[in-house]
């Protein structure tokens, strides 16, 4: 995100702003905010002096805006940090949404909330005050909301889309001043999905003990993840893309008798992102390689990977594959199964999906 590059930045440059107000669903980046203003704001010597942390649960906002008046006992900042501010009662959409009309017309002029606001009009300039509002918003309706919106330094962050995972992955390698492969990238994208915290410390491991010149490859984040080489979802895509039968069936034989490390609901949204970008590449109308990249939310380099598959999946089949799939996510869930575990359907629509 190019806010939160820039807070980085100016935090990096020991420029600090009196009030930060961090929320939003991608948790990954208010983490990344909040850990550095903890880890380098204050000198080490300062920190069991000047600085606070405490969790939204076990305080309230008169609590806060009196830790945030204090001055710094030594050096030149007091630092608050509020984690999981999400949990604070004044705080808490939630909370808010329950009570209704006048119980939360009281809530708008509790004593903490008013002491916020105040706060936040004129803030005490030795202390960096942050919030950590994980997995949701303000509600932006009340005077508090638009206060601190307006008063504060305030972000929302927002999830990924899973087709952008593979380019925040490819940025995030090369901040770090390494390489990685396009394949590697989206093996790592599809194998762990957007939760970012964990794909960035899976990426930390590959650092370790790799030169900078070195390029991350498919083989090694194989290795590292804990994933079969010749039997994985993207070799089955492969595979089916290439109407390699044989092959196609090999892995999901693997996949039945391997069904705690291939789960079926994974296997089958996998192979639907698949098939839609298949269907899509079919109406494009400029089919060229970086124009079909774009359209699809793909690395150029998966491109002809798509273009040999829509030759062998036409609108027609793709709408059968779909039924197929559908089908098959239905008799999953018990929905007119006849006793069929898991292993036997994904084998029985991969052999519907080839023949």
């Amino acid at each position: 995100m190019k806010e939160i590059d820039q807070i980085l930045l100016d935090l990096k440059r020991k420029i600090f702003k009196p009030v930060y107000f961090l929320s939003g669903a991608e948790a990954y980046y208010i983490d990344q905010v909040s850990d550095y203003i903890e880890e380098h704001a204050l000198e080490e010597e300062d920190k069991g002096f000047n600085q606070t942390v405490v969790y939204g649960k076990d305080v309230d906002l008169i609590q806060v805006v009196n830790l945030a008046n204090q001055f710094p006992m030594t050096g030149s900042y007091t630092v608050v940090i509020v984690k999981e501010a999400q949990d604070m009662r004044e705080l808490s959409k939630k909370t808010q949404e329950k009570e209704g009309g006048e119980a939360k017309e009281k809530k708008e002029n509790a004593p903490g909330v008013t002491m916020l606001i105040n706060y936040l009009k004129n803030p005490q300039k030795s202390t960096i005050l942050v919030f950590c509002y994980k997995y949701g918003t303000i509600d932006k309706r009340s005077a508090l909301a638009k206060s601190i919106t307006k008063e504060t330094v305030y972000i929302e962050t927002k999830q990924l889309y899973d087709n952008q995972l593979p380019q925040w992955i490819t940025t995030y390698v090369t901040d770090k001043g390494y390489k990685i492969n396009p394949r590697a990238a989206a093996m790592l994208a599809e194998l762990l999905g957007n939760d970012l915290p964990k794909v960035a410390g899976e990426l930390n491991k590959l650092f370790i003990a790799r030169e900078a010149s070195q390029e991350i490859t498919l083989e090694q984040v194989q290795d590292n993840i804990g994933v079969s080489r010749d039997f994985n979802v993207f070799e089955l895509q492969k595979a089916l893309g290439t109407r390699d039968i044989l092959k196609a069936n090999q892995i999901i034989n693997h996949f039945a008798a391997n069904e705690k490390e291939n789960p079926m609901p994974a296997v089958l949204a996998v192979l639907h992102g698949y098939f839609v970008k298949i269907l899509k590449y079919h109406f494009l109308q400029d089919k060229s390689k970086f124009a079909a990249a774009a359209a699809l939310g793909v690395n150029p380099y998966f491109v002809e990977d798509y273009v040999r598959a829509a030759s062998t999946f036409s609108v027609p089949r793709l709408k059968m594959v779909f039924r197929i799939l559908r089908d098959v996510d239905l008799r999953s869930k018990g929905i007119d199964n006849y006793s069929i575990g898991n292993g036997e359907l994904m084998k029985e629509a991969v052999f519907k999906m080839l023949h």
